[in-house]
């Protein structure tokens, strides 16, 4: 396999074609730049010889002299020098920034002293002072913040600046991350979280995970068994808020001293609970995941989750715990072995310092790198970088992406129902689309029947506290005037806008999809059973049919267009949904094509 600098083309020499690209951004230099330049060793993946920094990639590194050319989307951005800008020249830098920050969902890398083909040519101390301080300009005047990630120098007294700029939406408290925590039972996940949020190392013997659990025989046998949510926080400068930050420190509290908010959702590692871990992936969308994995073997069990997580097509990172009982060096080569298969094709990278980090952060959408951190939960060992990584960590979802979902007609899923005292029924959820905010009128459903319940949205929370709106891509609670009659909800249900006579939303038996079939050990005929997971459905479903396949039937790796057919009640599905379903290790994926309502929308023709 090549490293990870020889996916990107360019060699270390600069072109004459790359020049005039640096000219063109206003980035050109002298030629006296190039001295002192180092193009370094580039590390490639190592003989299977057995030490635990061999087993993994190391491919990207500030010390080379170069960083992969710019990419022209997304949100990191190369400058050479910001010194003394015309009016005009700053007007374009300010605008620049602000499609930097919609391409990174309100946060943007800078690279100072770094050419547009990703040279390392550095500046001056004086000339490094006023380029920094002409971005804090340029930050200011979206109202952004900055924050130095790193400095390296270079020879001839030269150095390299990466700044964080972040820019929090006018209408929210702060930029929020989903990480979903995944792994085998025992691999140490609720413990992970309860030193990330308590603030305290564990003990070896699971006091740090007390917190996370929700229910009694969980605390019994130290397994869980639902979603857990937990929330990390983070200042401008990167510094930790969580439960230690103050005494009685709060939830709320949290959500109102961060700029940068990390939800976790602790799910289940024992298979018993399997279709939960499932829903929630499938259900909440979270941006990231974590795997967890202790330091010894990959449980099947872990191995799982990582094909559904692959299977959803979530970024993830693995966390390898326990290094203070076992060292992690086999571990890390079956991680190295199972993530370049041809499943996978990802590029593993060890993490060791905070520039791996901030690399490895940099460039994983782009070239499926996945980090791996090794951690201890009682010593405290590689925590620090897990931190560091969390605080840089990108939702992945363009701004323009997140307003344009905003625009459209609201569709909240929900997926777990509570009982309040005083307040009654509660609906947690995710908001796939629109905005909703308290006092709204909507309908819910679908009921046994395929028809919506009209009802008042009284009250929103998010992270625990009170709040008057929540947007696409947000998960909240939810409660309801209590006045009005109350259907009965389930897990599934989804919160749609309050149509017109003329619109009128309906669930579904029958829907049709084009599948693919990741695995299944024999054949898949019409008249099979499997549960379907459709964001936060989930459900057993018949195939009515399967077309083009006559007898046949459609075995692994073959797609082909399926019509499913809900075994209990009607669901409210809609054409370009993503599909996975799974019956024991079998298991496919595909999207919703189309769908067939119980009930027609009335005509507006006479």
């Amino acid at each position: 396999m090549d490293s990870f600098f020889d996916l990107f083309g360019p060699s270390p020499s600069t072109t004459a074609s790359e020049n005039d690209t640096d000219a063109l951004n206003g980035n050109q230099e002298d030629s006296s730049d190039d001295s002192g330049i180092s193009n370094g060793s580039i590390s490639h993946l190592l003989q299977q010889d057995g030490s635990c920094s061999d087993l993994v990639l190391k491919g990207i590194d500030f010390n080379l002299g170069y960083l992969p050319p710019e990419p022209q989307l997304g949100n990191i951005e190369y400058k050479l020098k910001l010194i003394n800008p015309s009016k005009q020249r700053f007007e374009h830098l300010v605008t620049q920034m602000k499609w930097r920050l919609r391409e990174g969902n309100g946060e943007a890398i800078y690279e100072i002293g770094v050419s547009d083909s990703g040279h390392l040519k550095g500046l001056s101390d004086a000339d490094m002072t006023v380029s920094l301080h002409t971005l804090n300009q340029m930050a200011r005047k979206l109202d952004a913040s900055t924050s130095v990630l790193r400095r390296k120098s270079l020879p001839n007294s030269r150095s390299v600046v990466e700044v964080l700029v972040r820019k929090i939406p006018d209408d929210q408290h702060n930029i929020e991350v989903r990480v979903a925590v995944l792994g085998g039972a025992d691999a140490g996940k609720s413990t992970l979280l309860g030193v990330l949020t308590q603030g305290e190392f564990d003990n070896g013997r699971g006091r740090a995970r007390l917190n996370m659990f929700r229910h009694m025989h969980e605390i019994q046998t130290g397994r869980t068994s639902c979603i857990s949510h937990e929330t990390l926080g983070f200042d401008a400068q990167g510094s930790v808020i969580n439960y230690k930050y103050t005494e009685m420190m709060t939830a709320e509290e949290i959500s109102d001293r961060s700029t940068k908010l990390v939800t976790f959702m602790d799910l289940a590692g024992h298979r018993r609970y399997l279709k939960t871990t499932v829903q929630a992936l499938s259900g909440y969308c979270p941006h990231h995941a974590l795997i967890v994995i202790a330091s010894g073997n990959i449980s099947n069990m872990t191995r799982e989750h990582l094909a559904i997580v692959q299977a959803l097509d979530i970024s993830f990172s693995i966390i390898v715990t326990k290094i203070d009982l076992a060292p992690p060096d086999q571990i890390l080569y079956e991680l190295k072995n199972l993530l370049s298969s041809i499943g996978y094709r990802k590029i593993p990278y060890l993490i060791s310092n905070e520039d791996d980090v901030l690399n490895a952060n940099a460039h994983q959408s782009v070239e499926q790198i996945v980090p791996i951190f090794c951690v201890s939960n009682v010593t405290g060992a590689g925590l620090n970088l897990l931190i560091q990584y969390l605080y840089v960590l990108s939702p992945g979802i363009s701004n323009a992406e997140k307003e344009r979902l905003e625009q459209e007609p609201i569709e909240f899923q929900i997926d777990e129902i509570f009982r309040v005292s005083e307040v009654g029924t509660v609906a947690g959820g995710l908001l796939c689309k629109g905005v909703l905010t308290e006092n709204s009128l909507v309908q819910v459903g679908p009921l046994q029947d395929g028809s919506f319940s009209s009802l008042t949205v009284q009250t929103i929370h998010r992270n625990k506290a009170p709040c008057r709106v929540v947007r696409a891509g947000q998960s909240a609670s939810l409660s309801f005037n209590t006045i009005e009659p109350m259907p009965a909800l389930r897990s599934g249900m989804v919160i749609l806008p309050d149509y017109e006579s003329n619109e009128i939303a309906c669930g579904s038996f029958f829907f049709q999809a084009q599948v693919s079939v990741l695995f299944h050990a024999t054949r898949i005929y019409k008249g099979f059973q499997t549960t379907v997971h459709i964001g936060s459905i989930r459900q057993t479903a018949i195939i009515e049919g399967i077309m083009g396949a006559g007898e046949t039937g459609i075995g692994t790796n073959q797609t082909a267009s399926v019509l499913f057919r809900f075994l209990r009640h009607p669901e409210y599905v809609r054409p370009g949904m993503r599909i996975l379903f799974r019956e024991g290790t079998n298991k496919g994926i595909g999207k919703v094509t189309q769908v067939f309502p119980l009930k027609k929308a009335p005509s507006t023709t006479e």
